[in-house]
């Protein structure tokens, strides 16, 4: 009997041994955008997070274009990785990732945007972790609607910063989504002012801002919205250098970026009234475990997970950070 209990803990430690050693030999990549963006790091930091619970090799790559993202994969297919997560550059280079992908029999899953084809339609067979674009643009568009009429301002008197980049459907939702709610709030469609930024960041929203504020300088009251904090930061910017009071400003954000947190600790109050926060911690951990469990157990995660956001202000920033998981 005693040999016969001997033999079971053997076959148990056996088993606990060959799991372990599975873990480590499971390789996962995480190709990104803009590495240098914090979205993106922070969202790296949660895989590893995951990488470290599960003990699989996490291998981080920026790519910032197409031939980066053709390269990155190649490479994690010659390291003998089993899967990969990418936020790409283009959307439209979907099928060409997915073939290679394929062609090195690599698991393959996107977070933040999703693959389209060569007709712009969503390739649905790829599981996709994203957010739910229009519904936060929603909810920066409430945020701008409550704050005004706050404030007491006349709609009609109000002038209202679209800072666009269409190129990326996840960009025209958002801003789409907040026009939506202030055209149901009484907010005037000819009062909404196109700037189509050449870039996702700051300075190329500043420039783009700065031609709609010089062209209706006779609009007093301003509100901005568009892709992200950097973008609104942008145009918060621009109506400083116009002359413009920050009271007279209100700029609502999408991601809660350090730059927008900076912004909130700055002894006055700016122009940036809020930002909609996005826990990249969903989007970094849980896509690094979804992978895990397809490599490692053959469970394939869901076709589409869409997370949402939650509005930050000035004075409750940190209080929504810590109820989102990122602080």
């Amino acid at each position: 009997m005693r040999l016969f209990k001997a033999a079971i803990l053997a076959g148990t430690f056996a088993i606990l041994a060959a799991g372990s050693a599975f873990a480590e030999d499971v390789k996962i990549g995480f190709i990104v955008k803009q590495p240098e963006e914090p979205w993106f790091q922070d969202e790296w930091k949660f895989a590893d997070q995951a990488a470290k619970e599960k003990g699989f090799t996490l291998v981080k790559i920026g790519a910032e274009d197409g031939e980066k993202v053709q390269s990155a994969i190649d490479n994690l297919g010659a390291q003998g990785a089993q899967g990969f997560i990418v936020c790409t550059p283009d959307v439209k280079l979907g099928p060409g990732i997915v073939a290679k992908a394929a062609a090195n029999q690599l698991k393959l899953m996107t977070v933040d945007d999703r693959l389209v084809d060569a007709e712009g339609k969503p390739l649905e067979d790829v599981p996709h972790m994203g957010i739910s674009a229009t519904k936060i643009g929603e909810t920066v568009g409430q945020a701008l609607v409550d704050e005004i009429k706050k404030r007491g301002w006349d709609m009609k008197n109000v002038g209202a910063i679209r800072i666009s980049y269409d190129q990326l459907p996840t960009a025209v939702d958002r801003v789409e989504g907040a026009i939506s709610v202030l055209k149901a709030a009484g907010f005037p469609a000819e009062n909404i002012y196109d700037a189509p930024q050449a870039k996702t960041d700051t300075e190329a929203a500043l420039n783009a801002a700065t031609t709609v504020l010089n062209k209706h300088a006779d609009v007093k009251y301003w509100v901005a919205f568009g892709l992200n904090d950097e973008a609104v930061l942008g145009a918060v910017r621009a109506s400083e250098s116009v002359g413009i009071a920050a009271d007279n400003m209100i700029g609502v954000g999408i991601g809660g970026a350090d730059s927008a947190i900076n912004e909130f600790k700055k002894p006055s109050a700016t122009g940036f009234f809020g930002t909609v926060i996005i826990s990249p911690k969903r989007h970094g951990y849980e896509t690094a475990l979804n992978m895990y469990d397809w490599i490692a157990n053959g469970k394939e995660p869901a076709k589409l997970t869409l997370t949402s956001g939650s509005l930050a202000l000035r004075g409750d920033y940190e209080k929504v950070r810590k109820d989102l998981g990122i602080q």
